[in-house]
């Protein structure tokens, strides 16, 4: 089956301005601030990252290729291509061959955690219509209750003796998981809030008159003036919950990004924005690339995650298409290639200063973050985190450091997955947030620019 219909309408939030005396405004934040928003409200689902980024990239002259067919490529050629709709990478060619000139990579990931319907969710309880749902990835699952949410992904409708594959949003509040009442817990207060995901964390969709999940699709896919889509035509669906309040800016001056996705649409957003910024000038020799896979969250092990082949697949084409190919190329490239793994990074928590390593404190605003850990959570070394720091030299940015406390374990990310799979020398690095993996998630305003400027040095440097 190809997947069509996939570049949908983007839901972009109203921004919301603030006046007042000594107080910054959202229109007077920098553009690239009030672009983040944007971006991440455009994008409920991975499906819906990719549909955005592909808009934007298009619009600069970077052209869609199937992998089903040959790729023959040039200096200057700018493309991409997709993988199962929540996977992407983008590469414009140098002016010498990725043979001579390598790659400058810069990877994440399109996926949060959230709360995904099950295939048969629709549930009927005590009068009420829910929804059964499983946790995607480390949800914090307290804080998707008492919001308001929708539902986004992709659905697979009947094309009369096909099948064709669909953007949906719903783009309004249709449920809602509410919290037990404190007379009904008073044991609450002394030992804490514990919840089942089996059992209490099934949104409420209405009354058990409410319709079931295909008519709501259905009624979702629906345009004026064309023809309907039937509840009979919903096969199937890859369909997640998000929250409905839209992206903004918080804090006495506007310095904090308050936003769902934070991890880690912020980092595909500075990912493109670098690319694009960068495309625009000097042709240099190397190969640029932005790689953006989908279930980072859940272990990237999928066919489009960074435990398959995607990147390798398509460096591997770019070497063969280009000009014919050349002798042990993309050996010869891998050798001259840097990978950036760029994932958001744990900020200090001022109620919780304990959690996070001494001397390894990163604070919002403060910048980028390079991360290291010994046991390779992150593929950061000497070798490439040196590099990094000089790449912010450049651009006149001062790095922060984060290593885990060595009595917790560590997260991990795409970087050391994509290095073993590919092996190319990798850095791990983020901009730093609070309340990740949290319904809405907290980042620095300040810290949007710096990242997408040491990107942009990395991709336009003539020497590393």
């Amino acid at each position: 089956m190809e997947p069509r219909d996939l570049r949908g309408r983007a839901t972009i939030a109203h921004l919301r301005t603030q006046a007042g005396d000594g107080a910054a405004i959202l229109s007077g934040v920098n553009e690239a601030v009030r672009d983040l928003l944007a971006y991440i409200d455009a994008s409920p689902s991975p499906y819906h990252a990719v549909a955005e980024t592909a808009r934007r990239i298009s619009a600069a002259g970077f052209s869609e290729r199937s992998e089903r067919e040959v790729w023959e490529l040039q200096p200057g050629s700018r493309c991409f291509t997709t993988r199962a709709d929540g996977s992407l990478i983008a590469i414009q060619i140098g002016s010498a061959s990725p043979a001579a000139g390598g790659f400058r990579i810069v990877g994440a990931h399109t996926d949060s955690p959230n709360l995904r319907l099950k295939p048969r969710p629709d549930v009927l309880a005590h009068g009420y219509r829910q929804l059964a749902v499983e946790p995607y990835g480390g949800v914090l699952l307290h804080t998707w209750l008492d919001r308001d949410l929708s539902l986004a992904g992709r659905v697979t409708l009947r094309d009369g003796d096909a099948t064709r594959t669909a953007l949906v949003d719903f783009r309004r509040a249709v449920l809602r998981i509410p919290s037990l009442a404190i007379h009904l817990q008073r044991e609450l207060a002394s030992e804490g809030l514990k919840l089942d995901p089996q059992k209490h964390l099934q949104p409420l969709v209405g009354l058990e008159n409410a319709p079931d999940v295909a008519t709501l699709v259905a009624e979702a896919l629906a345009e004026p003036g064309a023809e309907g889509v039937s509840p009979e035509d919903v096969l199937a669906f890859d369909l997640m919950t998000y929250d409905t309040q839209p992206s903004g800016l918080g804090g006495a001056r506007e310095e904090f990004i308050q936003a769902p996705r934070l991890d880690n649409l912020a980092s595909c957003h500075a990912a493109v924005r670098a690319l694009l910024a960068a495309a625009e000038g000097d042709l240099p020799e190397h190969s640029r690339v932005v790689v953006l896979y989908d279930h980072e969250e859940v272990g990237s092990r999928s066919a489009q995650g960074a435990a398959g082949s995607f990147l390798r697949d398509v460096l591997e084409r770019s070497v063969a298409g280009y000009k014919g190919g050349e002798t042990q190329g993309l050996a010869r490239a891998r050798a001259r290639s840097v990978l950036i793994s760029v994932d958001m990074a744990h900020a200090v928590h001022p109620n919780h200063a304990d959690k996070h390593e001494p001397q390894h404190r990163p604070v919002i605003g403060g910048g980028p973050v390079i991360k290291v850990n010994a046991n390779q959570s992150y593929a950061s070394d000497a070798v490439t985190s040196g590099l990094f720091a000089a790449l912010c030299a450049r651009a006149n940015v001062t790095p922060q450091h984060f290593s885990m406390r060595s009595d917790l374990p560590c997260g991990s990310t795409i970087g050391p997955i994509s290095a073993a799979r590919v092996g190319i020398r990798t850095v791990d690095v983020g901009n730093p947030m609070l309340a990740m993996h949290a319904c809405r998630e907290l980042a620095g305003s300040a810290d949007v620019e710096p990242m997408i400027s040491v990107l942009r040095a990395f991709f336009d440097a003539a020497r590393l």
